[in-house]
């Protein structure tokens, strides 16, 4: 009869985490059951053996992936096939090897041990995942945060690394739990890590931030992609863009344009920097423009400030661009009553040059960027994720995605989906600036080294000691299973 419960344990399992996952992960997350999406692959981990427990944790994430396969088969940046492919079995191997790492520690006695290492190595792993990948990292436990302020303020201190093992923490403690040994324990260590970590949060949240500056982000509604300013389409849109910016609530000055909102075989057009320039000295709005300039030999991806006092324009060139040669500068143009630096799209999924910005003394980055409209809100969280991370506020606007305004403490005070019935999609918000560089600024990932030293560290002690199981276990383990 044990045989026949754990054959319908198995399948029970998988189907309850994948399905967790499908709604609880992913472009358009349940955040509250990105909690619980992980627990009935845990709670079943320490029945059954390493092999099983590792394998039934991969299918369940693989299967809550197809949440996005749809949009990776259309997708131009992630496509299904290989990278899509890569990023979804990738994930699912983190997450195996996270509850392999549970289970164990957790079959040796080891309960309070395995409640940790699996969220470390969680959070540890994909920190390895993210200074590897030249793309980066987005999508995780901590994405499906963004709209949870009162968590995400841990990662003023750890980075997102401690989100991802917080989210992780809560039910691996819960399946430890119910495991039935070393109760006080798990229960006394969880408790204090939610305790630090939402009320640090909500002692963050109410402290104080930099003097409030009227901000705006505006994007067409058009799926155009760098329109060439030769053409009447291009300059047509110019036209569009300045009589929307002309026409912005009283007060605003700064207003974001997102990544290559027009291209061009010149360096500096005319048909771009003219108007851009006039309409930012007449409307007092300084300016950001993402632009693509074509060049003989390759395509720069820039963003143009145009300032509201007048000169020329400013130039940053993406830092992280796959198919453009990347600028190393950071760029602070001369935006009014605010040290602001400037960064495009990718730029965020990488640590810096956020966490450079904040340590020159940014207190607000303004964004161009450019999504394939079903990711758009899960990449204006990761933007808002830096932001937190660095005490930076966020002017994201976003072609073809999310357009979104939120303040260093990671609240989002505006956004807006684009693609909506008129021309343009617009949002503007008060932005308070600030606060500025936070622990991790200047500590940088330290907590994810700390993860992975505790839980490689445990992995390795727990096997040259050799300790013997408990006598009562409620799996019976054997070499094959480790």
């Amino acid at each position: 009869m044990a045989f026949d419960r754990n054959r319908l344990q198995v399948p029970a399992a998988l189907l309850c985490s994948a399905v967790l996952f499908y709604f609880g992960t992913g472009n358009s997350p349940i955040t509250a059951l990105t909690w619980i999406a992980p627990l009935p692959v845990l709670l079943l981990a320490p029945r059954v053996g390493g092999w099983t427990a590792a394998v039934v944790a991969f299918l369940a994430y693989l299967l809550g992936t197809a949440n996005v396969w749809e949009f990776q088969l259309r997708s131009h940046d992630t496509p299904l096939w290989p990278i899509g492919v890569m990023i979804d079995a990738g994930c699912a191997l983190v997450f195996a090897v996270a509850v392999w790492g549970f289970r164990y520690q957790v079959v040796r006695g080891r309960v309070l041990l395995g409640t940790i290492t699996g969220p470390a190595l969680w959070a540890g792993l994909f920190y390895v995942v993210s200074v590897s990948n030249p793309m980066g990292l987005g999508g995780t436990f901590a994405n499906t945060m963004g709209d949870v302020p009162l968590v995400l303020q841990t990662a003023a201190v750890t980075g997102m690394w401690g989100v991802e093992f917080v989210v992780l923490l809560v039910p691996s403690a819960v399946a430890a739990l119910a495991h039935g040994a070393s109760r006080v324990r798990v229960a006394v260590v969880a408790g204090v890590v939610l305790l630090v970590t939402l009320g640090g949060g909500a002692l963050r949240l109410g402290s104080s931030q930099g003097p409030v500056q009227r901000v705006a982000a505006v994007a067409t509604n058009q799926r155009v992609w760098a329109p060439d300013l030769a053409t009447p389409a291009g300059r047509d849109l110019v036209d569009g863009y300045v009589d929307q910016i002309a026409h912005l609530p009283d007060g605003v000055r700064t207003v974001v344009l997102p990544e290559q909102s027009f291209g061009s075989t010149s360096a500096m057009p005319a048909a771009l920097v003219a108007p851009m320039s006039k309409v930012a000295v007449q409307s007092g709005i300084d300016i950001v423009v993402g632009f693509a300039y074509w060049a003989p030999n390759a395509k720069y991806n820039y963003a143009l400030v145009f300032p509201a006092r007048g000169g020329e324009p400013v130039v940053y060139l993406k830092h992280h661009d796959t198919v453009s040669p990347p600028g190393h500068e950071l760029v602070f143009p001369p935006v009014a009553g605010v040290r602001a630096g400037v960064e495009i799209c990718l730029d965020v999924n990488l640590a810096n040059p956020t966490r450079d910005y904040a340590a020159a003394g940014a207190q607000l980055l303004l964004i161009p960027a450019s999504d394939e409209d079903d990711n758009g809100w899960q990449h204006s969280r990761t933007a808002l994720l830096r932001g937190v991370e660095n005490g930076q506020p966020i002017v994201w606007s976003d072609r073809t995605g999310t357009l979104m305004i939120s303040d260093g403490h990671g609240r989002v005070l505006a956004d807006a989906h684009t693609g909506g019935p008129g021309p343009f999609t617009t949002v503007v918000a008060d932005l308070p600036t600030g606060p500025g560089a936070t622990p991790y600024t200047h500590l940088g990932d330290w907590f994810a080294w700390l993860c992975l030293v505790v839980a490689l560290g445990g992995l390795v002690t727990t096997r040259v000691w050799g300790q013997n199981l408990p006598a009562a276990t409620s799996a019976t383990v054997t070499r094959a299973d480790l």
